[in-house]
């Protein structure tokens, strides 16, 4: 496993070279991207062009997670308001569109992939998502591709993203360059779990959200501080290829420091190293 970090820590605070830095000097190998404006200006082309010089000066990969937000109305109370399968066509537009801003970053950084959300949280699943699913997947594979980026979907909280209907929309699209970000947190929430989550989507898994929980709400702890079984995940994530990358992905709200990042960060992948999921 390539061992990363998601930007998602901090998106409080609007991204800069001292916290990629950080997040770096934790471990990092990778680093995703968390595409909010008031963090990420991904529109704001000289902000683009600062991460971009950043990544040229560091041997870490980049990888992008799409906007969830409209942003006039982020702050950190609001719900996803961004849905790539919305019912209302003009509102999957306005979504396509935005990821598709963000995607135009990889121009400059050198994003290797982006991860899709497929819905917002409880969303139903049924031939209209599915249809929405597939448009969605289908014109953003065609834009990203040109630029060098990867479509990953996320297993998240609905039913359209469960790992079966996950391999149903990538086997009625024929989507076979499309992969999965398997979000263990996520997994470990739902009715299936993680040991059959890693089984099913274990031939498509290009990426790795790592974060804890309790086993009630999606907290994004780091690992070691909830009730997930880490050695079980290790067990799995030692079959994957080893240049799967494995993001932490935590919580914005834990009011860390950069400081704490590194230090956390670090301690989490001891916990991967000393179950074998982690080679140096």
């Amino acid at each position: 496993m390539q061992p990363g970090i998601s930007t998602h820590v901090f998106l409080q605070q609007r991204l800069h070279a001292g916290l990629l830095d950080a997040m770096h000097q934790g471990g990092a190998q990778a680093i995703e991207i968390f595409a909010v404006r008031h963090h990420f200006d991904y529109a704001d082309r000289s902000i683009v062009r600062d991460i971009a010089a950043w990544f040229r000066s560091n041997d870490v990969a980049a990888t992008l997670h799409q906007p969830l937000y409209a942003d006039a109305e982020w702050s950190r109370h609001v719900a996803p308001t961004l849905n790539l399968i919305d019912p209302e066509k003009s509102r999957r537009i306005d979504a396509m569109d935005e990821v598709k801003r963000a995607i135009e970053s990889a121009e400059q950084v050198p994003f290797h992939a982006i991860t899709l959300h497929l819905g917002l949280k409880d969303e139903p699943w049924n031939t209209r998502a599915l249809e929405n699913s597939l448009t969605a997947i289908e014109h953003l594979k065609a834009f990203a591709q040109p630029l060098g980026v990867k479509i990953l979907l996320e297993n998240l909280q609905n039913d359209v993203t469960t790992p079966e209907h996950l391999l149903e929309i990538l086997r009625v699209g024929h989507f076979d360059n499309v992969g999965i970000t398997l979000d263990v947190g996520h997994a470990h929430l739902s009715d299936g779990g993680i040991d059959t989550a890693f089984e099913l989507l274990k031939p498509r898994i290009a990426e790795l959200h790592l974060h804890d929980n309790q086993g009630t709400k999606d907290d994004h702890l780091w690992p070691g501080s909830g009730k997930i079984d880490w050695k079980n995940v290790a067990k799995h994530i030692a079959t994957l290829p080893p240049t799967t990358r494995g993001i932490l992905e935590i919580a914005h709200d834990l009011e860390e420091t950069a400081e704490s990042v590194t230090r956390k960060a670090a301690e989490s992948w001891r916990i991967f190293r000393e179950n074998g999921a982690l080679v140096d």
